[in-house]
């Protein structure tokens, strides 16, 4: 089933939906910069929204061995997770993740002109090839899986081999050949920015080999939230549990509410603002900065229902000449990352101008690090609707 449709959408948002700060990312297809301000306050990213990329079905995932050892740990999976290429083909073929990397690359030569660079989970080695092509003095690439052993062969068979030296294995465990690098780019993000990201990663090569003034790319990352009317989908995805085939099985939909849904998002089911969580600096953060709790406080600008809570993020560049960057957001061209959507237990009947309130508490899950755990707190006292209560998701 599919589940919306938004390609040929208008992105125009009424100046009262987001809050602070205007920042307009440049669609990657463009060939002018951004306008751009201080990215501290909240953000409105106004994208052009063109035809969505076509993209392929759910990877297929194969495990090979990554360490010496039979005992893996969930880590161990994540990474034989990227050892097949058809992961790495639907992240290339995400025009917006892979031209923006590109166009920041190019566009910023003067970054990248004889600087040693290091590229933490390089995948197939696109990074890399951007940045020695434009100019680095040497690229280390650095990737876990046994797509490491392609990114050799890609390099050597385009003629980078005397610019970039990929090294298979977990940036916790290895040595570079040099005591610092100038430059860490890399492609950390995962769904909901946190789920199965590697930042930690990504912090550990910054504090280990980083020189004291070098540059992080990207070096910022916001998480915000909005709400939606989504009763025809909730429907087929929760509600289906209820009567199957004249069968109870609503034990399996509780445990479905619990699950936020990766999925792609209309913007004309869009009720409220889009509020502004967390916005996190990848060169100053550190590790513990990814759990956090932030409030929230979501207008509705129109009479409808409300029956699930939707986040997406947004991510910059701020070092280049021009601020680049690329959201995540309904509003803005598809990504492979789409949003999170968070059912609500409830349905909630809201009318324009009233507004739900609430916090949201995130943290990595204790057994394993890279699945998130979610607690929503959100209350809405209205004309037709007055509710408090807590709600908690597990992204596995």
């Amino acid at each position: 089933m599919v589940r919306h449709n938004n390609s040929n959408a208008q992105s125009s948002m009424n100046s009262n939906q987001y809050h602070g700060t205007k920042t307009r990312f440049q669609d990657p297809d463009e060939e002018d910069g951004v306008e751009s301000s201080n990215l501290e306050g909240s953000i409105e990213v106004v994208d052009r929204v063109t035809d969505d990329v076509t993209m392929g079905g759910d990877p297929d995932v194969s495990f090979v061995d990554c360490g010496d050892g039979d005992d893996k740990t969930s880590a161990d999976y994540y990474f034989d997770s990227y050892s097949h290429f058809g992961i790495h083909e639907e992240m290339l073929k995400d025009l917006v993740r892979t031209k923006t990397y590109q166009n920041v690359i190019y566009k910023n030569k003067f970054l990248f002109q004889n600087k040693i660079v290091l590229d933490v989970g390089a995948g197939t080695g696109i990074l890399s090839l951007f940045c020695a092509k434009a100019g680095a003095a040497h690229v280390y690439a650095v990737e876990c899986s046994q797509m490491a052993d392609m990114a050799k062969q890609i390099v050597e068979t385009n003629g980078f081999s005397d610019v970039i030296t990929v090294l298979k294995g977990k940036i916790e465990e290895i040595e570079l050949p040099v005591e610092k690098v100038d430059i860490i780019i890399s492609e950390w993000m995962g769904y909901f920015l946190l789920f199965e990201n590697m930042l930690n990663t990504v912090l550990h090569a910054r504090d280990k080999w980083l020189v004291n003034d070098g540059v992080v790319l990207p070096d910022k990352a916001s998480l915000y939230l909005t709400a939606i009317e989504d009763a025809e989908y909730k429907d087929d995805k929760i509600e289906f549990w209820n009567n199957v085939y004249g069968f109870d099985m609503n034990c399996i939909k509780k445990q479905a509410m619990m699950e936020p849904l990766v999925d792609t998002v209309d913007q004309n089911q869009i009720v409220t603002n889009c509020h502004l969580l967390k916005t996190m600096d990848i060169s100053k953060m550190t590790p513990g900065d990814a759990s956090f709790t932030a409030p929230f406080k979501l207008v509705a600008n129109r009479d409808d229902y409300i029956h699930a809570l939707v986040a997406y993020f947004d991510v910059s560049f701020t070092k280049c000449h021009k601020l680049m960057g690329f959201s995540t957001g309904p509003k803005s061209r598809a990504t492979h990352w789409k949003q999170t959507v968070l059912y609500l237990d409830d349905v909630l009947t809201i009318c324009e101008g009233e507004a739900i309130t609430g916090s949201m508490t995130v943290a990595p899950n204790k057994k394993n690090p890279r699945d998130v755990d979610i607690m929503i707190k959100y209350s809405l006292n209205g004309r037709r609707c007055v509710i408090s209560k807590v709600q908690h998701y597990k992204m596995r």
